[in-house]
């Protein structure tokens, strides 16, 4: 028997109204709050949090001397179409070049590092 059970993942970030928008173009769903902490409630009941952290410094990708704390996998349809879209909403591509891979890496807007993998 399960002692508990997951509630959101919750990203530190400079400006939690901001990110949870970012996340609400390219996951769906509905952004909820202000201020210090906000809800992305997703389609399906998922649901993501977004902390305001002062003094918040990304995560460096990759680097063996940095954590990169943790990442989302975001499975997607079109590798194509949806990096053109994260990019177009601001996230900037960390390891893309390979196109003969099944995943491509980016940074959201305040640097946490996220997969599109093709589904």
């Amino acid at each position: 028997m399960a002692l508990a059970k997951l509630g959101p993942v919750v990203l530190d970030c400079p400006d939690p109204r901001a990110l949870a928008g970012f996340y609400a173009e390219v996951l769906g769903g509905t952004v909820e709050g202000e201020g210090e902490w906000v809800d992305l409630r997703l389609p399906g009941g998922q649901a993501l949090a977004f902390q305001a952290a002062p003094g918040f410094v990304p995560p460096r990708w990759p680097a063996a001397d940095h954590s990169q704390q943790f990442h989302l996998d975001l499975v997607v349809e079109d590798l194509d179409a949806a990096e053109k879209g994260v990019l177009e909403l601001g996230a900037r591509p960390l390891d893309t070049d390979d196109r003969s891979r099944g995943f491509r890496v980016y940074a959201d807007p305040a640097g946490h590092p996220f997969c599109l993998c093709a589904g």
